[in-house]
């Protein structure tokens, strides 16, 4: 107990610092691979560490060496395993405002506008049964999917999407990218996601609007072509059968900028502490 005081004592400010410092990385951490199939590795490698340990305890020296050199082995599998996640957790830190300014910066105005824009486009298509992806482009640039498809550059309209993805025309099988207020490019390609758990009902355009959004923070919007319903792919989820309303909402909240999303949430939490 004294020698528990006497540690105590020894800490100084510097060292909370540190130790608050250290417990925000690795919440940080958690929060990016919380579930994704990175979780599932972390844990285990967390057995591998604990078999190691418990076979050098009890002096198992054939198990010891296999897996003490699977570990060494197993770093530069590692970089190759979590590719994705590696990325992701770069973009997010090149994200973070005090080293980049935010793309998508628009006034509320535009943002109402482009989501009014996007949700009649897709409320014509949907009643139509016409497949549609709709990438919108947040915080990660999207060029290298740009580059895929045909150069567009125009202002946004529901004209202009809507004839984008009618059926038979050369850009309509692809998908369109939206920077702002303005279309850059549509017949684009899109990765897909290697998910095994997303529904076998799911064709080839949902899966392309999960696969970009766990790679980027964008936000997809898709309108089936078989049944007309509409969904929205973000952070690699999907959610189906939205309303036109819905679906609005969504868009607004996603052309803001990450500092109006967090004086909207801290404005709902001082409004239910006055109720």
């Amino acid at each position: 107990m004294e020698q528990l005081l006497e540690l105590f004592k020894n800490i100084g400010l510097k060292d909370i610092v540190d130790m608050a410092i250290v417990a925000f990385v690795f919440y940080k951490l958690y929060t990016l691979i919380h579930e994704t199939r990175a979780e599932q590795l972390i844990k285990g490698i967390v057995v591998l560490l604990v078999a190691t340990q418990l076979s050098e305890w009890l002096q198992l020296h054939v198990i010891n060496w296999i897996l003490r050199n699977t570990m060494t082995v197993g770093l530069i599998a590692l970089l190759i395993v979590f590719q994705p996640e590696l990325r992701r957790a770069l973009e997010y830190i090149g994200r973070t405002k005090f080293l980049t300014k935010s793309i998508v910066d628009i006034q509320e105005e535009e943002a109402k506008f482009t989501a009014d824009e996007i949700t009649e486009a897709v409320a014509s298509l949907s009643r139509q049964k016409i497949g549609a992806l709709m990438v919108i482009e947040r915080d990660t640039g999207l060029n290298e999917v740009v580059e895929t498809g045909t150069l567009i550059n125009g202002k946004i309209s529901r004209g202009l999407l809507i004839n984008i993805f009618i059926p038979n025309t050369p850009l309509h099988d692809g998908a369109a990218v939206i920077r702002k207020t303005e279309i850059l490019a549509a017949g684009c390609l899109l990765p897909l996601s290697d998910d095994k758990s997303i529904s076998k009902d799911l064709g080839t355009r949902h899966r392309a609007a999960i696969g970009i959004t766990e790679r980027s923070d964008a936000i997809v919007v898709v309108v089936s072509e078989e049944t007309g319903a509409i969904s929205i792919s973000e952070n690699g989820k999907l959610k189906r059968f939205l309303d036109i309303d819905a679906l609005r909402q969504l868009l607004k909240d996603a052309f803001k900028s990450e500092e109006s999303r967090q004086w909207q949430f801290l404005k709902l939490k001082w409004r239910q502490k006055d109720e």
